[in-house]
């Protein structure tokens, strides 16, 4: 696997400066925090669920403290709390929590609200750190990275699935639905249009898989390694703390 062009690690964003870019992503989250996983199930046809469902059981074997970054409504964390671990989730967005945690089966997950780029985790604490489709969120992707690698203890594992880029017959079919469906889905069933056309924007910002592994590369991670879902419509990356 090679490691690609380089890289911008700013994920195409650098005319908005950092403080905007998070409250602007802020400001997304908790307008489609009520409807959020409905709309991923109509923009996905319910296919991001078997995405997650296979990041659960790529972790199977993993024990102790777990933290699902990004987690929002907490779905991956439910299942991943399913086996008896410690799971908390982590995000920036109070309502997304807030709309996860008073649905059935949460009751073992804790919620912290943190963003990546400053976990309020102590070092070397968490024996596995997942992020599903939010890590492109992020203002700062390296300070990201750096604080994941922080707070993972040696050895320690982080599994990120995120969208990623099609095979080349798909890319085509693919790049008109995500570009005209998904924000008519949004303005149809939650009345964001807007709030879903960044969400496809940040999607085609975020790194092909080798350029986001030689990003893990560069934050110090080893044994890093991706495969690909649907195509590579979404991926499934991982890389360890050495």
């Amino acid at each position: 696997m090679r490691d690609g062009p380089a890289l911008d690690h700013s994920f195409g964003a650098a005319a908005v400066s950092p403080d905007e870019r998070r409250a602007r992503i802020r400001r997304v989250f908790d307008a489609v925090a009520p409807r959020y996983d409905l709309m991923n199930d109509l923009m996905s046809l319910g296919i991001h669920r078997l995405w997650k469902r296979t990041l659960v059981r790529q972790v199977a074997g993993v024990q102790g403290k777990v933290v699902d970054l990004a987690g929002g409504t907490g779905d991956v964390a439910r299942l991943l709390a399913a086996t008896g671990r410690e799971v908390t989730v982590v995000d920036p967005s109070a309502q997304m929590m807030h709309a996860g945690a008073a649905r059935r089966g949460m009751a073992a997950v804790r919620w912290l609200e943190g963003e990546a780029e400053a976990l309020p985790l102590p070092d070397s604490s968490v024996d596995l750190l997942v992020v599903s489709f939010g890590l492109r969120n992020t203002t700062r992707p390296m300070a990201a990275l750096a604080e994941i690698h922080r707070v993972l203890k040696p050895g320690a594992r982080m599994v990120c699935l995120e969208f990623s880029r099609p095979a080349a017959w798909l890319a085509p079919m693919y790049d008109l639905y995500s570009r005209w469906v998904i924000p008519a889905l949004g303005a149809a069933v939650a009345g964001q249009t807007d709030a879903y056309r960044y969400l496809v924007e940040s999607i085609r910002r975020f790194p092909d898989q080798p350029g986001f592994a030689a990003m893990l590369r560069e934050a110090g991670f080893t044994q890093v390694r991706w495969t690909n879902l649907s195509f590579g419509i979404a991926c499934l990356h991982e890389g360890v703390r050495a």
